[in-house]
């Protein structure tokens, strides 16, 4: 079981070569990113954009392109829909995002001839090793899903189970998240909470377990479960997985752990047909290592459901 980044990184290196493809790839932190990966065993690479760009930036990095295939296209957007083409086609098992506005991103991603539908929701997971906590943290959604119905929130709960399983956490808690740890009728949040804990217990969401509504410390920090007199919940600050009530709640954290504590985060974008790097363009060369990783570790676990169908 995964409890740190060291663990995911051992992880990868018992799955076989992955290859990447980038769309965008003339970003100085994603060519890091990438040169780490590469030289980490986790990844190879395709870099598709604008070539010249790329030489510029690899040779201030001292990043040898020989070892790497490049696809020139200097329009953004062709560029993506060329990048996210080589993984719809299994000619690469990634596909991450470079120097290219979210919106055309996100845009090759569910193109209908070229991109990665899949028929389910997408969601975004963000993987955190947080100093004091001796397991990953999965908070979900902090980044695509706005104002999720239930319906979502299932979804996003199985696209996030599915990763937490592929890093070796067979039977995952997940806590649906609100302000107060008990049902409120006026606080929509806690009403969707103890119904997706009841989905569970019908069997209606699987391969984990649901407590919910819980507040983030019940969630998280065993001893505020014990003061608060919670010993009898499913979760009682062992949660794994965070499931947030809305963008606002998820991106606050996701932000304040990222900006205030020394916590390691990888990040992916789930229901797709292969794992999707989606970081921010301010995120360090560390985010976008950890997050290719993270995808490596997702991409074996695609790959080995295929091979038993």
């Amino acid at each position: 079981m995964s409890k740190s980044f060291d663990d995911l990184l051992a992880k990868v290196s018992q799955c076989s070569r992955k290859t990447v493809s980038v769309a965008c790839a003339q970003d100085q932190p994603v060519l890091e990113a990438v040169k780490a990966a590469k030289e980490k065993g986790i990844a190879d690479a395709i870099l598709v954009g604008d070539e010249a760009k790329i030489r510029e930036i690899a040779s201030k990095i001292d990043m040898n392109l020989a070892d790497y295939e490049i696809i020139n296209e200097p329009d953004s957007f062709q560029a993506a829909l060329k990048a996210v083409e080589l993984v719809h086609n299994k000619k690469a098992d990634m596909y991450m995002k470079g120097i290219i506005d979210t919106k055309g991103f996100l845009k090759s991603v569910l193109d209908k001839e070229v991109g990665l539908r899949s028929g389910n929701p997408l969601s975004h997971v963000a993987v955190f090793e947080v100093p004091g906590k001796d397991n990953l943290l999965f908070l979900t959604d902090v980044a695509f899903m706005t104002y999720p119905t239930l319906e979502d929130k299932k979804a996003i709960i199985e696209n996030t189970v599915a990763v937490a399983h592929a890093c070796g956490i067979e039977c995952p808690k997940v806590a649906p998240v609100a302000a107060v740890e008990v049902v409120n009728p006026k606080m929509p949040a806690t009403v969707e909470a103890a119904e997706l804990t009841a989905m569970n217990e019908r069997g209606e969401i699987t391969g984990c377990i649901v407590d919910g509504p819980l507040s983030l410390d019940l969630a998280i920090d065993a001893e505020a479960a014990k003061h608060k007199g919670a010993e009898g919940r499913k979760i009682v600050g062992d949660a794994d997985i965070i499931l947030f009530p809305d963008i606002h709640a998820g991106n606050l954290v996701y932000k304040c752990l990222t900006h205030t504590t020394s916590s390691k985060n990888g990040c992916i974008l789930t229901g797709t047909k292969a794992p999707v790097i989606l970081t921010s363009r301010s995120d360090s060369f560390e985010v976008k290592m950890n997050s290719i990783a993270l995808g490596a570790v997702v991409a074996e676990a695609l790959s080995k459901m295929e091979e038993q169908k």
